[in-house]
């Protein structure tokens, strides 16, 4: 074994020699290899490391601080992209690093794709995945930050908002809890407070037909449907055992407007 991977594996890192290969593929000195290593035994997320993330077949930028796109999400853009038909109006609020979107439009050539954050950390990182594949980024709350022109266009809302309870931030794993913000993970009382507030305004903002999708968990399910349900969408739960995921697919009616 290599002593960065020793190093890895005396810190807990249950994949050290592949975590080893993957930093010793970022640097060009062994002194970087010693400080990355270093970064990553202190408890660094391996993707703020190293600096991407692995997401349904694209490596995504991911800056310090901003939340790392989880393999789990893969299932909500595989459920979105196929429900989105050619050159899909596409919308990733909460974006983080802006995986979500990226990946939709990487499997949808000719996608229109926005993608907003309120953190100013996340619209920096976000903008190097979203911009190369034609996608705009906007800094903002929820839909403020989207231009007026989108009212009623989306076809694809993806909204992977937090929806961790926040009492529950206390017990999340070291790596998201100190070197992930805040404000990407703490989702208020019972985890569906942002939620809330992006089924609230999905009607006027998706075309008719536009599907909102919302990742969320099991426990949340039945009262996650009954929110989006209130605000006139159709709606329903899809889970996948290989993700170990949930998503709420919404659908604003055709026939309905608000």
């Amino acid at each position: 074994m290599s002593a960065a991977a020793e190093r890895l594996r005396a810190a807990g890192c249950v994949f050290a020699e592949d975590e080893a290969r993957l930093i010793a593929a970022a640097v060009r000195t062994p002194r970087d290899l010693r400080a990355l290593v270093e970064r990553r035994a202190s408890g660094l997320p391996l993707e703020h490391v190293v600096g991407w993330a692995g997401f349904h077949g694209l490596r995504i930028l991911v800056d310090p601080g901003v939340f790392v796109p989880r393999r789990r999400t893969e299932f909500l853009v595989e459920r979105a992209v196929a429900a989105s038909g050619d050159r899909p109006v596409v919308v990733d609020l909460c974006c983080g690093s802006g995986a979500l979107g990226a990946a939709l439009a990487a499997a949808r050539p000719g996608t229109e794709l926005h993608a907003a954050d309120v953190d100013p950390a996340a619209v920096r990182c976000a903008r190097r995945n979203v911009e190369p594949v034609g996608g705009r980024i906007h800094q903002g709350d929820l839909y403020a930050a989207l231009p007026a022109s989108l009212r009623g266009r989306v076809d694809v809302l993806l909204a992977n908002v937090p929806y961790v309870p926040t009492g529950d931030i206390a017990v999340l794993p070291t790596e998201a809890r100190e070197h992930e913000a805040r404000v990407a993970l703490d989702g208020g009382a019972d985890g569906l407070a942002v939620l809330r507030r992006v089924s609230a305004q999905a009607p006027a903002w998706l075309a008719p037909g536009g599907r909102l999708f919302v990742e969320a968990s099991d426990r949340q399910v039945d009262r996650a449907l009954a929110i989006v349900r209130a605000d006139g969408l159709e709606a329903e739960a899809a889970t996948s055992e290989e993700y170990a995921a949930t998503v709420i697919i919404a659908t604003r009616p055709n026939h309905r407007a608000r």
